[in-house]
């Protein structure tokens, strides 16, 4: 929300009160004086008027998890374990998960409580690249790579991937870069050339990749660095 319209929406002020406040710079967004109406205020933001404090703002919080095999991308299932289980129980209440994996695909994943933040991540429309090594039941042939670079197209949603990157690493690996997180969409991929995916690991997601310190089952928090690039 706009800066302006955040005190605007407080009881005690109206649009005269909050255009001289700001021109008095007498406003603090994150401990920094601000006078632009424009600012961004979100729910992480601590805004002070003077020594008033009008919004405490909450922590946001970025977690690396390197997700192992055997638990599921949810934060809650009545039956199997949860990503959110690998996780001390004071750093799970409002995170959610950055682009989930199937049950028994391994590596990278984001868990946040930013929703604009993982949204920038995931959407394709940003084509930020996520990285997957895969392993197949059958030889990856070099004409795999024409097609992956063409798309597929998949009948029940009735659209065409969009053109991904495959390198072949060995008669049954590859590394495989998509901008996009459709059901199943790896194994569908590979499921054209009738070669079944048998293992299958996220490295990494846009310029965020998996720390190679962490075990499965594994966290820590995000950089600055690391949050900046998305």
């Amino acid at each position: 929300m706009r800066l302006d319209r955040f005190l605007a929406n407080l009881p005690s002020y109206n649009r005269q009160n909050v255009r001289l406040m700001l021109a008095q710079r007498r406003v603090r967004v994150d401990g920094q004086v601000v006078s632009d109406p424009l600012t961004d205020v979100r729910e992480f933001s601590r805004v002070e008027l003077d020594e008033q404090l009008l919004q405490a703002g909450r922590p946001a919080r970025y977690l690396m998890l390197y997700k192992p095999t055997g638990c599921v991308s949810a934060t809650h299932d009545p039956q199997h374990r949860t990503v959110l289980d690998l996780l001390p129980a004071a750093l799970r209440d409002d995170l959610h998960i950055a682009g989930r994996l199937d049950f028994n695909t391994t590596g990278l994943m984001i868990l946040t409580n930013d929703g604009q933040w993982s949204r920038r991540l995931t959407q394709p429309a940003t084509k930020l690249p996520k990285h997957y090594l895969v392993d197949t039941e059958d030889e990856i042939g070099e004409h795999y790579v024409a097609k992956f670079r063409e798309g597929f197209y998949f009948a029940f949603e009735d659209l065409t991937t969009q053109p991904a990157q495959l390198d072949i690493l060995g008669p049954h690996r590859a590394r495989l870069a998509i901008v996009e997180g459709r059901y199943h969409q790896v194994k569908r991929m590979f499921g054209h050339f009738n070669n079944k995916v048998i293992g299958l690991h996220r490295e990494s997601m846009g310029a965020i990749r998996l720390d190679p310190g962490l075990a499965p089952g594994e966290y820590r928090e995000l950089t600055a660095n690391e949050i900046a690039t998305v």
